[in-house]
C-alpha cells in the first residue's frame, strides 16, 4: 500500500512563495519512479482540481490557472514529489494534496493513492 504524505502548507500574503513537499512510502518491489504523480487542491464548497502532474521522465502537465506561476518536480532517489508555487492569489486557497498511481491520470481525479493534504491560505 502505497503512503502518501504532504507537508508544506501554511498561511502567506498574495504574492508570496511556498513550496509543498510530499514523501511516498510503501510502494513495495515496484520503484517509485514507475508511478505517475500529481497535485490536487480542494477549496471548500468547489471539487477538486488537478493543478499539476508530473512522470519520472519529466513531462509535465499544468492547470491553466498556475501556469507560469507553480513548477512541479520529483526526487525519485528520495521518493520525493515537489510543488513551488510562486505568485500566490487569494483563490490559490484551497487544501493541497498529492496523488500517485500507476496509470497516467494527468489531472483527472482519479489517482489510486492520496495524501492527507495540507492547507494553503492566501490572504490579500
Amino acid at each position: 500500500q502505497v503512503r502518501l504524505v504532504e507537508s508544506g502548507g501554511g498561511s502567506v500574503q498574495a504574492g508570496d512563495s511556498l513550496r509543498l513537499s510530499c514523501v511516498a512510502s510503501g510502494y513495495g518491489y515496484i520503484n517509485y519512479f514507475m508511478y505517475y504523480t500529481a497535485w490536487f487542491r480542494q477549496a471548500p464548497g468547489k471539487e477538486r482540481e488537478g493543478v499539476a502532474s508530473i512522470y519520472s521522465g519529466g513531462s509535465t502537465t499544468y492547470a491553466d490557472s498556475v501556469k507560469g506561476r507553480f513548477t512541479i518536480s520529483r526526487d525519485n532517489a528520495k521518493n520525493m514529489l515537489y510543488l513551488q508555487m510562486n505568485s500566490l492569489k487569494p483563490e490559490d486557497t484551497a487544501m493541497y494534496y498529492c496523488a500517485a498511481d500507476r496509470r497516467n491520470w494527468l489531472l483527472l481525479d482519479s489517482y489510486n493513492y492520496w495524501g492527507q493534504g495540507t492547507q494553503v491560505t492566501v490572504s490579500s
